[in-house]
């Protein structure tokens, strides 16, 4: 399974970059106006300088949510670095739009699925990507891992390619989950990523390791 950082903090992406476990990394409009960036030309920028940073697919969310703004706005922001993947909405036109992106060779992510019905149609307009936020249907008492499942499987019926990108991942064993369930990618949170390497066998054993070893040097 992919691990994509969700963030649109540079210093996080260049902590987990360097762990060696990155591959690609998901923003939006919430997560740059949560690290200050805001503004056409600076937003722009920032997605350049993640390109600099991560080798790997970066998707640039379109703000229009018609058929026309999101070709241009799309088409634009694939000119920016060769890792761009635009990120589209699960609406009509989003679909159209990435009917057109597939067509011109251009890679996608339909974001906001909350369906099985939503991904499937995502897949058959050639998505690259589909992002399923199975954190936000856990909030209305609805199991996002049951939504990750069906989706693997319709996808296994029909070999679909289009990759399923797991978002609104809250904790780490949503991470394990969607790895057991067959996720092509999970974007989640540095904090997310950081705790599977903890457990508590693992500092005692190492404790005691490094104390015997103190031992027999002392």
């Amino acid at each position: 399974m992919k691990f994509f950082i969700d963030t649109a903090n540079l210093d996080e992406i260049r902590e987990a970059n360097n762990m060696g476990i990155l591959d690609g990394v998901t923003t939006n409009p919430s997560l740059m106006a949560k690290e200050g960036i805001t503004g056409e030309q600076n937003i722009l920028q920032h997605y350049v300088d993640i390109c600099e940073i991560v080798d790997g697919p970066i998707s640039a969310e379109v703000i229009s949510t018609d058929f026309e703004g999101i070709v241009k706005e799309g088409e634009y922001l694939a000119t920016l670095h060769k890792n761009i993947v635009i990120k589209v909405p699960m609406i009509e036109d989003g679909i159209k739009a990435i009917k057109h992106f597939t067509k011109k060779g251009i890679s996608t992510n339909c974001t906001l699925i909350f369906s099985a019905g939503q991904a499937l149609l995502a897949a058959k307009a050639g998505a690259t990507y589909i992002s399923p936020f199975l954190g936000r249907l856990d909030d209305i008492s609805s199991n996002g891992m049951d939504l990750i499942a069906q989706i693997r499987q319709i996808y296994d019926n029909y070999t679909f390619d289009t990759q399923i990108l797991a978002a609104s991942v809250r904790h780490p064993m949503h991470i394990i989950q969607c790895a057991e369930i067959g996720a092509d990618v999970a974007t989640v949170p540095l904090k997310a990523i950081k705790a599977l390497l903890n457990h508590p066998l693992t500092d005692s054993g190492l404790e005691k390791f490094l104390a015997d070893y103190a031992k027999g040097n002392s």
